[in-house]
């Protein structure tokens, strides 16, 4: 019914949670918790015995702010990572907060967004996901992000961050720092915006988006010598699973934790300098996921506008969450004004083989809803076509 994160395998506790209790079991810094086993439909409800479980267990840990997260065996793969397809909630507390989010973790099994990823990757199964659900204490951080580590044997550690928790570096809704880490010890950095955080709430549980200041946007959110840890922690992470990794990492109190492990699924751009154009009809931003295309440009600021958008037309808005991945399914391409080549959009779109730049500044602004445009995911440009062109 429950195991100690420490315990966990992928077979049993699904694969988020089976590559942490291989990390843990390896001496490296995950936050222990314990995983609630699989549910299917009929008994995604949480019920009496298993909640006195969930209660001893929580109490154990000394009732912390909890991070519940999805653990299938239908994502973190390495053919496919279902990057934010399925449910995480971060900040409940209390047996029964934290029952309810088992709740929607399990019933997110069985989601249409996932449905329709499962079909896009290959999967034709129609067969109900179990879902095992994951149960951390919340590493409450000041800077978070996103690892990914060398490809081959000469690429270079690239990492994304920001400050607070790294649900905004994932979720697309800042353009968060960016570092490369190259053999040799050559460190290339790029300041992004970083214009808002997320925290905890410790008042009423569950996160809270503040303001960053002017100076700490300007700030890097890591040193050389933090970039240098992360990346000898990521060697270390892809020694012991085998294959390149995708990491998502916390820093508490100076103290680097591990929250999340999966494989690479597909190659990432080469990092640009953004420049100003030397065109007043380019706009530049950061290269997400590789391929040229020129189509229709179709402005999105929300999920009211998703009717609007067709096939082979580009996806233009301000960022992207979960819920608008069914529409990567069928749009050719995707232009974001914020965002990292780290964050679930970006891996989604190279994942479905469509060209993405991201934290292209006013772009649902400047792009002309209805315009012909042209996309090159591999430079990070957009190139405004006049009608007859």
């Amino acid at each position: 019914m429950l195991t100690r994160l420490s315990e966990a395998t992928r077979e049993s506790e699904g694969s988020k949670a089976g590559a942490l209790g291989v990390l843990l079991r390896e001496g490296l810094p995950v936050p222990n918790g314990f995983v609630v086993g699989a549910a299917r439909r009929a008994d995604f409800a949480v019920g009496h015995v298993l909640r006195d479980a969930v209660d001893r267990e929580l109490e154990r840990m000394g009732d912390p702010f909890a991070a519940v997260r999805s653990s299938s065996m239908d994502e973190d793969n390495a053919d496919a990572s279902a990057a934010g397809q399925f449910e995480s909630i971060i900040g409940v507390r209390g047996v029964d907060n934290v029952c309810q989010a088992i709740e929607i973790c399990r019933q997110a099994a069985n989601a249409k967004r996932v449905g329709d990823y499962r079909a896009r990757m290959g999967d034709a199964s129609t067969q109900e996901l179990g879902m095992a659900t994951l149960v951390q204490p919340v590493i409450k951080a000041n800077v978070s992000g996103v690892m990914f580590t060398p490809q081959e044997p000469e690429g270079s550690t690239r990492i994304e961050s920001s400050w607070g928790l790294g649900l905004s570096v994932v979720g697309g809704t800042i353009t968060p720092d960016t570092f490369d880490l190259y053999p040799g010890g050559v460190i290339r950095c790029e300041i992004g915006s970083k214009q808002n955080r997320v925290d905890l709430d410790h008042e009423h549980g569950g996160v809270i988006t503040r303001a960053v200041t002017s100076d700490q946007q300007l700030t890097r959110t890591l040193d050389d010598g933090a970039v240098e840890t992360l990346a000898v922690l990521g060697k270390r992470i892809a020694e012991v699973l085998g294959q390149p990794q995708d990491i998502e990492w916390a820093i508490q109190d100076d103290i680097v934790w591990i929250l999340q492990a999966r494989p690479i699924t597909a190659a990432l751009p080469v990092l640009h300098t953004l420049s100003p154009p030397e065109q007043v009809d380019v706009l530049r931003g950061v290269p997400g996921s590789h391929g040229m295309v020129t189509a229709t440009a179709r402005v999105v600021r929300g999920p009211s506008d998703f009717p609007t958008v067709t096939q082979g037309e580009i996806l233009i808005c301000p960022y992207t969450d979960p819920a608008w991945t069914p529409l990567f399914a069928f749009a050719a391409g995707v232009i974001t004004e914020t965002g990292g080549v780290l964050s679930h959009a970006a891996i989604v779109a190279r994942e479905y083989g469509i060209p993405a730049v991201l934290g292209v500044v006013g772009a649902t602004t400047r792009i002309e809803d209805g315009s012909r445009i042209t996309i090159d995911g591999s430079a990070g440009t957009v190139t405004l076509r006049q009608p007859d062109q």
